[in-house]
Parts: structure tokens; sequence; C-alpha cells
């Protein structure tokens, strides 16, 4: 059984149905998570990943001015 690191709630998804590189949703607080690894699997949040690369655009755009 798989756990939402951020509310801990079932996702209702056994660890052998998930591949690496798959995106699962919490259906309770609606965050997503990329399947970092199988064996054993770890879960890491879609939105952290976002936020940086939205940073580094800004910081980019800062710079060219």
């Amino acid at each position: 059984m798989l756990y939402c690191p951020e509310c801990e709630t079932n996702l209702d998804i056994d660890d052998d149905e998930v591949d690496e590189g798959e995106i699962i949703s919490c259906d309770e607080c609606g965050s997503e998570f990329e399947v970092v690894t199988t064996n054993p699997v770890e879960l890491k949040k879609v939105d952290e990943d976002y936020d940086e690369d939205e940073e580094e655009g800004e910081e980019e755009e800062e710079e060219d001015e």
C-alpha cells in the first residue's frame, strides 16, 4: 500500500502496481507525485520540481534585463 507523503491518506495503489516515472495523484489533497524508484517505492512531489524550474526562469529573465 502507498500513502500520500503530504496528507498520509492511503492512495489505494499497491507497491507492485507502479512504474518508475509514473505520476500518481492523491484524491484527498490533490498533490501529484512522481515515482522515483520502485524498490522500495519512493515518491517525489511534482510541484516541487515545477517551482524550482519557474524560479530559475525568473532569475534568467532578470539577468537578461
